[in-house]
């Protein structure tokens, strides 16, 4: 292997490492694997998050993460009886 390519393999190891260690050290996925996006809000069924959320949380700091908590908490207290969101 040349420098190149063991200096961009060592690289990104770095950077995984660094996404497992804000992973762990911010709040953990809403997720509840009850995974189907709802075609009238574009929100998840499940977890309340819309699909930009979901394929950030991997890559979001943990406070954007406590953001996003934040937003599902006022979802679910807007989503009436019948399931739906007003």
């Amino acid at each position: 292997m040349d420098d190149a390519t063991t200096r961009r393999l060592l690289d990104r190891e770095r950077r995984r490492a660094e996404r497992q260690r804000l992973l762990a050290s911010g709040p953990p996925s809403p997720c509840v694997s009850i995974c189907r996006l709802d075609d009238k809000t574009g929100l998840c069924v499940g977890c309340l998050r819309n699909i930009d959320e979901i394929r950030d949380w991997m890559i979001m700091l943990p406070a954007e993460r406590q953001e996003i908590l934040r937003l599902i908490d006022e979802r679910r207290q807007s989503v009436d009886v019948s399931g739906s969101t007003p």
